[in-house]
């Protein structure tokens, strides 16, 4: 009998995103005896997520077994897979710090978890310790396969990719899949028949098909419906977020001929025409939600609180699947039976538009060998070119890390396409030192600038 698999959980903490791709896992046969390693530097929260998970499994009465680690390379011993979740300087103080410090030059951002300076200071912050998980892979699991669904994700990937190309990994986001969701609904068409196609790079990638399967086995284009719903009001439809009504997207659609996967609130700080110091009619026009990322976080940290105490209180959990990927690559490796996810990696000729080195996200074929990204040729030019002004941020912010060259943060800073529509080049420097300060003590050694000292 072939034993279970063992997936270890870094950041184990985040309870709710942990029950939704623990909850995928223990569902699938193949998987539901797994044994499960929740590792976390919160003992608190590690001793919640235990709940919720020996919940899980008392509902779904499987046979899992579950350790917890406050120690990481003991997490990682052995394991076949590992889900990275985490955020380094959590909410308070570095979140709220990328936020206010670029406020005071007149830098107003949305998410700042992806581009721009908070992205490039999360990856500052980030990387380093996504590095020493790999350290460790390689130590006591090296066959296994990372799932990293930590932003900013294309500059994790990347960043990984170069300095440890041995590991197994995959950069996971359910923006594709949830993005084809919400435009099923706001074309009026059931999810399971569309059918779609999309390439590029993580929070920029395209449709660059979307299409609805028809009566005779025949596929309709829809852009024209999109297009058309949008000039006549009727798309987009109110989302889950009220204070994004989605119309970025939906304006970019009419621009380049192509619907981008990732929100709007999202895409509106990665380029520089949207916000801008003194147009508050483009932030009314298009209800561009600022300090989205904050509010967002102070929401969840409330509604955890009662879903803390009820997880703690119910008998039993309810299990939904969720929109995740992980789950399905897990059972596809471990099984063979395979499956298409929309992963993140290094991106090797698979979009020829784009650099080798740079990480895309592209269709892939999961079963027993890996995760194996498809070739997509080139983009049509003017998404490539967008792209490419992203790339630009990603590729400098991983060269500062790789050779532990500061100078190159601020590179990335100016290169950033709504920073330098926002700011000259003394303003930013300026803002990039004080964000290097201000995130002292989460830093690494070499990017540190000191209280009073500097960058020349």
């Amino acid at each position: 009998m072939r034993r279970q698999p063992k997936i270890t959980f870094i950041g184990a903490g985040s309870t709710v995103f942990m029950k939704n791709i623990i909850g995928d896992v223990l569902q699938r046969p193949a998987l539901a005896d797994a044994t499960v390693a929740l590792m976390d530097i919160n003992p608190q929260r590690l001793e919640e997520s235990d709940v919720v998970v020996r919940k899980l499994i008392s509902t779904l009465g499987t046979k899992a077994t579950i350790e917890l680690h406050g120690d990481q390379r003991k997490a990682l011993e052995g394991a076949d897979f590992v889900v990275v979740a985490f955020q380094i300087g959590g909410y308070e103080p570095c979140t709220v710090t990328d936020f206010e410090v670029p406020k005071k030059y007149g830098l107003r951002q949305t998410i700042a978890d992806t581009l721009g300076v908070g992205g490039i200071m999360r990856g500052l912050r980030t990387v380093p310790h996504l590095w020493s998980i790999c350290e460790d892979m390689l130590q006591v699991c090296p066959n296994a396969i990372m799932l990293q669904y930590v932003n900013p994700m294309a500059i994790n990937t990347w960043a990984i990719a170069e300095k440890y190309p041995t590991i197994r990994q995959v950069g996971l986001c359910h923006s594709v899949q949830g993005t084809a969701m919400e435009l099923a609904e706001d074309l009026g068409i059931p999810y399971e028949e569309i059918r779609y196609r999309s390439a590029g790079i993580n929070h920029m990638a395209f449709f660059l098909k979307f299409e609805h399967r028809q009566a005779d086995g025949s596929y309709r284009d829809l852009y024209p419906d999109l297009v058309r719903g949008y000039r006549e009001g009727r798309a987009p439809k109110p989302t889950w977020n009220p204070r994004c009504p989605n119309k970025v997207r939906y304006e970019m659609l009419t621009r380049l001929g192509y619907f981008v996967t990732e929100s709007s609130e999202h895409f509106a700080e990665y380029t520089p025409y949207f916000i801008k110091e003194g147009r508050e009619d483009l932030i009314e026009k298009f209800g561009i939600p600022l300090d989205e990322y904050p509010k967002r976080c102070i929401e969840q940290v409330e509604k955890w609180k009662g879903q803390a105490e009820a997880y703690r209180s119910a008998e039993k959990i309810v299990v939904k699947p969720s929109k995740e990927y992980a789950s399905s690559i897990i059972n596809s490796v471990w099984t063979g039976e395979p499956s298409v996810v929309y992963g993140n990696l290094r991106n090797n000729g698979c979009i020829t538009s784009l650099p080798d080195s740079c990480a895309v996200e592209v269709p892939c074929l999961v079963d027993e060998n890996g995760i194996q990204p498809t070739s997509i040729g080139a983009l049509p030019p003017q998404l490539t070119a967008l792209m490419r002004t992203n790339i630009n941020v990603q590729e400098l912010t991983v060269a500062a890390l790789m050779t532990e060259n500061r100078e190159h943060l601020y590179h990335a800073a100016m290169m950033d396409p709504h920073t330098a529509a926002e700011l000259d080049l003394d303003q930013i420097w300026s803002l990039v030192d004080d964000l290097l300060i201000a995130h002292d003590p989460w830093i690494p050694q070499w990017a540190r600038i000191g209280r009073k000292v500097r960058a020349a």
